[in-house]
């Protein structure tokens, strides 16, 4: 690539905020859409091979128990990266200080290094510990997996930092595509172990289920080889940029690792507030279970399974849309801050918001709506895995809207409100999670989480009026509109869903497939239309969309 092709390259690539957020969404979306597919329909498989139902349940409870730990200990070994890094480059990069932001890398993939060594060694040595207060019926199990995932932990901290450089670069594609490949290199793996060790050998349930975490380390190891060689790939722009960096600015080494460590650690730990909910969930569920409730050990193993097991394997699909959007909207608003455009940083939040409850409804809704046969097809029929994934539909929302808002301070340098707002959700949690439980049974796990999430999203939402002055009135006009729309589309889904049930067992996996697809693709055009119709779409998606109106023949 020569150095003309660099300069074309660039021009070409200047776009406005509004655009690289659509462009930057459509990408992060698609990889994480593809990737948490992938995380849910191994499932199908994974459980059949694993035994019947009590058996595949319990199974998939060793591995949550092992996988909720893991997840936190990935935050604190990743310290908040890529998104902390991302903010980072993007904003010497918009102050043509290139040097620097490679600088950051640099440094930044040296201190991840350190830290997925300790965080790795600490989780394995600490397994028993967190097997002992975990609901599961074998301790000595239990560790096995927990220890088996400490593995991914020296690779995937440079993973993430090498995602955070090509993000704050404003190139989305890499980090969507090398989500993909470590999801898919997992999920071959699994697979094939489980069917090996379950299927061929007549091997151990926990023995598959070691190996189905260890996929992890396999998946990471792909995804860091491609990683590396987009940044080789990439090498000719980034030494172009090297030498005409500014260099006005001069940073030590220490600072540099300051300036890492300051904006990355309340990325972990906003970054880890779901994990946390799920942590306590998962020391508290089963003690208070057994004082509440007459239930046994296996009773409360299986029902912790279905709440924070399946129906958050399926919800994290929907959620991961807010993830994607939170990556992109990051380096943006870094950057519009590091230029002192705050009209447009507040434009920026408010399509940010926009473009979240345009996607994040029709999907949580439509999931709660869809719940039965959606249930059904993946872990077989039940009345109670269904009425759990209906309400954790409606508990994605505040998830998602969690993890946008949060993000979307942090980058505005508005870290110590999301913080504050964060605990006192926590607080919240911890405060009805007994009541909830006592009154509600397994609901209340769910509850609690949307009281707790419920209160953080609102504080999020008013330290973020008060920075930006936001037009609330203009936001909840949009956001009513949506919900109108969301409303028809379940309205419809529900009608053809019940009347199909004429034809179809519900108890049917095939039948509930066809349910599922049917009823979901005439209310995913229901709302397709209505977007068009009324243009809501071409307010925050841009002119473009003009063009699919136009193939549809909608006016």
């Amino acid at each position: 690539m020569s150095m003309d092709d660099v300069k074309g390259k660039k021009a070409v690539s200047e776009k406005t905020s509004k655009e690289k957020m659509v462009s930057g969404s459509a990408w992060m979306t698609g990889g994480s859409i593809l990737s948490r597919l992938l995380g849910a329909l191994y499932i199908i498989p994974w459980m059949a091979w694993m035994g019947n139902q009590e058996v595949a349940n319990s199974a998939n409870a060793l591995y949550t128990i092992g996988y909720t730990p893991y997840a936190l200990f990935l935050n604190i070994a990743t310290a908040g990266v890529p998104s902390a890094i991302a903010k980072q480059v993007s904003h010497y990069n918009a102050l043509g200080e290139y040097k620097i932001s490679q600088d950051i890398y640099k440094k930044g993939l040296q201190v991840m290094a350190v830290t997925g060594v300790v965080a790795a060694i600490v989780m394995y040595i600490i397994a028993p510990f967190i097997a002992a207060n975990s609901p599961t019926a074998s301790i000595s199990d239990g560790t096995q997996v927990i220890r088996s995932l400490s593995w991914a932990l020296l690779i995937i901290p440079c993973m993430s930092v090498t995602r955070g450089f090509i993000q704050g670069h404003h190139t989305m594609a890499p980090s969507a595509i090398s989500q993909f490949i470590e999801q898919l290199g997992r999920v071959i793996f699994m697979l094939a172990a489980v069917y090996l060790i379950r299927v061929v050998s007549y091997g151990e349930v926990v023995d598959a289920v070691t190996a189905s975490t260890f996929g992890a380390f396999i998946g990471a190891l792909f995804s860091i080889l491609y990683l590396f060689y987009i940044i080789q790939k990439k090498k000719p722009e980034l030494d172009y940029n090297l030498s005409n960096s500014k260099n006005n600015i001069t940073i030590s080494t220490n600072e540099i690792f300051k300036s890492i460590i300051k904006t990355a650690v309340p990325f972990i730990i906003i970054g880890s507030g779901i994990t946390l909910f799920q942590i306590i969930d998962q020391f508290t569920f089963g003690p208070i279970m057994k004082n509440v409730t007459e239930l046994t050990a296996k009773q409360i193993e299986n029902n912790y399974a279905v709440a924070s097991g399946n129906a958050n394997k399926l919800i994290m699909i929907v959620i991961s849309l807010a993830g994607s959007m939170a990556i992109t909207s990051v380096p943006l608003i870094a950057d519009l801050l590091a230029k002192n455009k705050m009209k447009d940083v507040r434009m920026q939040l408010s399509d940010s918001i926009q473009l979240f409850f345009f996607i994040m409804l029709p999907s949580a809704i439509g999931m709660a709506v869809v719940s039965k046969p959606l249930y059904t097809v993946f872990y077989g029929y039940s009345s109670f895995g269904t009425g759990i994934l209906q309400l954790s539909s409606f508990m994605s929302i505040f998830l998602g809207l969690f993890v946008l808002l949060g993000s979307t301070l942090q980058a505005a340098d508005r870290t110590k409100s999301a913080l504050s707002a964060m605990v006192i959700g926590l607080i919240v949690k911890l405060v009805f999670q007994y009541p909830a439980l006592w009154i509600l049974g397994t609901y209340g796990m769910l509850v609690s989480n949307i009281l707790g999430f419920g209160v953080t999203v609102f504080l999020m939402l008013w330290s973020m009026y008060k920075m930006t002055k936001l037009d609330i009135s203009f936001l909840m006009r949009r956001i009513l509109l949506m919900v109108l729309i969301t409303i028809g589309m379940a309205l419809i889904v529900s009608i053809i869903q019940k009347g199909m049930y004429v034809f179809f067992e519900p108890k049917d996996r095939v039948g509930a497939l066809i349910n599922m697809m049917v009823s979901s693709s005439i209310g995913g055009y229901f709302y397709l239309y209505a977007v068009l119709k009324t243009r809501l779409a071409d307010r925050l998606l841009g002119s473009r969309v003009a063009r699919l109106r136009n193939k549809l023949r909608i006016k």
